[in-house]
């Protein structure tokens, strides 16, 4: 077994030399970034520019609405409902028939979505594994009855 160690050993040290003999002798030359940047010097988000021709991309941040739900059960979704009114989170409770059954979705404010960070979902996920999210139109999925 040590032979074979040794043997490995070896022809790694051959693979190695043979891979340098072909590597290049001189770095390859690269043209500055400052060359190839021009008029834009900066990155900016689509909410924060101008142009509206994004289609269903250029809505407004605040016409987009955070949806909690899809896979959880009626009390399971008044229970997170109750936990997001507890931290001043306004919601809006919402049911959808679908082929299954209902389907209950929290709908989450614009203006409370601020409030709604990763760690919450994260939270929120851990205490409801079939939880889902999406940010969507306002006038989605959940309406009120």
């Amino acid at each position: 077994m040590r032979w074979f160690f040794l043997l490995l050993v070896m022809l790694n040290g051959f693979y190695y030399v043979w891979n340098q003999q072909e590597a290049p002798l001189r770095p390859k030359e690269v043209a500055p970034l400052s060359l190839f940047k021009g008029a834009q010097q900066d990155i900016r988000l689509l909410s924060e520019s101008g142009a509206q021709s994004y289609g269903s991309a250029s809505r407004q941040v605040g016409d987009q609405c955070l949806y909690l739900g899809g896979g959880v059960a009626q009390n399971e979704a008044r229970t997170i409902e109750q936990r997001l009114t507890s931290l001043d989170i306004r919601t809006q409770f919402g049911r959808r028939l679908d082929d299954m059954g209902a389907i209950y979705w929290l709908k989450v404010e614009p203006d409370s979505r601020r409030l709604v960070d990763d760690g919450l979902l994260g939270g929120l996920k851990q205490d409801f594994p079939q939880l889902k999210s999406k940010i969507m139109s306002c006038e989605g999925i959940a309406t009120a009855d």
